[in-house]
């Protein structure tokens, strides 16, 4: 395996063959914030908030889908970085209806998390406050589209590690919704396996089971690393 020196904030670092800059700003301690990564899973770079600078690039590149390259030169903290970032967020707050006090992830919520880190303190942003459907005709699990970012982690998640593809996203723009199989009623899903895989990697309060409504959900972290280390085993194919 070849071996590529890079700069990351004004520091040589290598890198190998298949890292992207996320794997390469994590090795070396530079904090990048993200929320549709999730290590076990494919990158499809669909928050945006993991945005670094890379000298002679006029845009902006996702650091999750970047790959290292020689001689690159990238930043992954600056101001222009900080402001997009921010931006992001505020845009998810403004497009859904994410009120914290009355989710049920309240207190284990990754975007709840993500806006404390970029010091987000209000949103300037007009709320959209779009009519959105709870799906609990599911037996024992919730779909709540008020909550959800669309990091399509769910996706991944049931097609990558499951093997079922139940979920999907349809519509577009601003009317982009998840849905399961044929955009039929997730308790009429063929497909699903009621395996919950769905719900632990879900960063927001959009998927819950129906006993942690009056209690509120807890993150499984074990679960997550064990789809890093079987994805590192290459026990699942992607």
């Amino acid at each position: 395996m070849s071996v590529k020196t890079l700069s990351l904030n004004g520091k040589p670092v290598s890198a190998g063959d298949d890292q992207t800059l996320l794997d390469v700003a994590r090795e070396h301690g530079a904090k990048i914030p993200t929320l549709c990564h999730l290590d076990g899973l494919s990158d499809v770079g669909a928050c945006r908030l993991c945005l670094v600078e890379v000298k002679g690039s006029p845009k902006l590149l996702p650091a999750c889908t970047t790959k290292a390259t020689e001689g690159m030169e990238v930043s992954t903290d600056s101001e222009r970085l900080r402001r997009y970032r921010r931006q992001i967020v505020e845009l998810l707050f403004a497009e859904r209806n994410h009120v914290c006090a009355v989710c049920v992830a309240n207190g284990n919520c990754e975007l709840q998390a993500v806006a404390l880190e970029v010091g987000l303190d209000h949103v300037r942003f007009e709320y959209q406050h779009p009519r959105t459907e709870l799906d609990a005709s599911h037996p024992h699990f919730v779909l709540d589209h008020a909550r959800c970012i669309l990091c399509v982690r769910c996706v991944r998640v049931c097609d990558e590690i499951e093997g079922a593809h139940t979920w999907d996203l349809a519509h577009r723009g601003i009317h982009t919704r998840v849905i399961t199989d044929m955009a039929q009623p997730w308790g009429k899903s063929d497909s699903c396996t009621s395996c919950g895989k769905c719900l632990r990697v879900c960063p927001t309060g959009a998927l819950f089971e129906k006993e942690r409504i009056a209690t509120g959900i807890s993150k499984n972290r074990d679960f997550l690393t064990y789809i890093k280390n079987a994805r590192e085993k290459k026990q699942w194919s992607r």
